[in-house]
């Protein structure tokens, strides 16, 4: 069963590129059940599960971007502000996705985007792991086209997301998401149609059964 993980910067297609990837190679696309399995697990709601998740748009990327000015703590190597009880409950949503990645890899494969896959699954017999990355101002034209905002509009949000998605990395995982020796193979997805990005993500995975 082929396992591909992707690691997407804002505003470089990734939830586009991903659901595309895993129709074409015949596995599930493993995104939105991830929160909504897990909130089951921990019995929660669905939107208290999406408030710790990092592929949620206004959930853990908003919290930390929006904590960046009131620091009291180190997070993932950025001083910023955490509530008292948010570590604790964070520590035990991220736990159980990651168990989920695993099992759900294991059982049926899939394309996986975000949650630090590449190294949940670093592992995972022949997982193919991809990042999505281009300039900024490739990413925050991009953002601004899609979203009809302003590119000052634009530049804050992926700004954010940015900082917010590289300290979960490393405050959970002690990895840098940009770092390209953790991947197989890096895009510029800002350049390369989509449908050509696709293609190789595609070509890669099948070339490494």
């Amino acid at each position: 069963m082929r396992v591909v993980t992707i690691s997407a910067t804002y505003g470089t297609a990734g939830s586009h590129i991903g659901p595309a990837v895993a129709e074409r190679l015949g596995v599930p696309f493993v995104d939105r059940a991830i929160p909504n399995t897990v909130a089951q697990e921990l019995g929660c709601t669905l939107e208290e599960a999406l408030a710790h998740d990092d592929r949620a748009e206004h959930g853990l990327g908003r919290l930390l971007s929006g904590a960046m000015r009131l620091p009291t703590v180190t997070f993932g190597g950025v001083d910023m502000y955490v509530p008292g009880a948010m570590p604790i409950a964070q520590e035990e949503f991220v736990r159980r996705t990651e168990r989920l990645l695993k099992d759900t890899a294991r059982a049926q494969g899939g394309v996986f985007l975000g949650r630090a896959g590449a190294v949940v699954l670093a592992d995972h017999p022949g997982a193919l792991h991809v990042r999505l990355d281009a300039p900024l101002k490739r990413r925050v034209r991009q953002t601004a086209t899609l979203g009809e905002l302003s590119e000052r509009e634009a530049r804050k949000i992926v700004e954010d997301n940015d900082r917010a998605r590289s300290a979960y990395v490393r405050h959970f995982y002690r990895a840098d998401p940009a770092d390209p020796s953790i991947y197989h193979l890096v895009i510029d997805s800002t350049s390369i149609p989509v449908s050509t990005c696709v293609d190789l993500i595609a070509i890669a995975a099948e070339a490494l059964d």
